[in-house]
């Protein structure tokens, strides 16, 4: 039996009620410079906040920022656990926020197209996130194979979109993608950058109207999140800004979405946890195995 197979094997094995408690979120967008990231690491540092336990890990392999908001230079990153060097625990940071990180390879430009046996050890190595209440995964953003890799894997996706024409256009394209591979998913909507709670609403029933009349597919609003100067401030300063600016309008918008997140039965999300995610992105990844 080659690695694959062994690797299958291992994944299903995995049974579903080990890991049954890990809620797993894919946090993507249509585009670039929509916030997302900063809304990753903010709404991680909210559910921790309401006393969940939560890794945070920067899937976009090409260009990883988190460990750059949260103000940190990690010793090691996916690169090492990728080409082996290292195993997933071995990278995890505990950073004051009171969330695990799980940092990016930023610059190194060949992690975006991973090869098979390179990705059958990332695989590997993600059974062991099995403990925490979620797991996030920020993605990288648009439509590459990567990113559409980690979003078919997850059974509840974020999608981050602006009032902007091209980022909503951008938004609807994921969303599009997701719903061309006929897979039943919770996929909510977050409008970053929003001037009022009218615009916010506004673009998010635009959205949901598009994708329900054009594809058939259920998007649900979880909220918006206001345009606001100490967004900016926090990523300048590298800390978030639930943490720099707690009571500002964008901290207060976050804190409602993670309560929101909270209050969803887990029981609700189809096959969750660990088990699934995995199982699904070997699914997706088309690893074969010898008879």
């Amino acid at each position: 039996m080659d690695q694959a197979a062994n690797l299958r094997k291992l994944v299903l094995e995995t049974k579903p009620e080990e890991a049954s408690n890990t809620r797993v979120m894919v946090v993507t967008s249509g585009k670039g410079g929509v916030g997302k990231t900063s809304l990753s690491v903010s709404l991680a540092i909210a559910l921790a906040q309401d006393g969940k336990s939560v890794t945070l890990v920067d899937a976009d392999l090409g260009l990883a920022n988190i460990n750059v908001i949260l103000g940190i230079i990690p010793k090691y990153n996916l690169y090492h656990v990728i080409k082996g060097k290292k195993k997933l625990n071995d990278i995890i940071i505990d950073v004051p926020e009171g969330i695990k990180i799980i940092a990016g390879a930023s610059g190194f430009h060949q992690l975006a197209n991973l090869d098979q046996k390179q990705r059958e050890g990332f695989i590997s190595s993600m059974s062991e996130l099995s403990k925490d209440d979620f797991l996030i995964i920020d993605t990288g953003a648009g439509v590459s194979q990567n990113v559409l890799s980690f979003v078919m894997a997850a059974n509840e996706i974020i999608v981050v979109t602006t009032p902007e024409p091209t980022a909503i256009t951008d938004a609807y394209g994921i969303i599009k993608a997701i719903a061309a591979q006929n897979i039943e998913k919770s996929i909510k909507l977050i409008v970053n950058r929003a001037q009022s709670v009218a615009e916010g609403k506004r673009v998010a029933q635009r959205v949901i109207n598009i994708a329900g009349q054009f594809l058939n597919i259920k998007v649900e609003s979880l909220g918006f999140v206001y345009e606001d100067i100490y967004v900016p401030k926090s990523v300048r300063n590298q800390k978030p800004f639930i943490v720099g600016y707690p009571n500002s309008k964008s901290s207060g918008c976050v804190k409602m979405i993670a309560n929101r997140i909270n209050n969803k039965e887990a029981g609700a999300i189809k096959e969750g946890g660990i088990g699934s995610f995995l199982r699904n992105l070997l699914g997706h990844d088309k690893l074969e195995m010898d008879e």
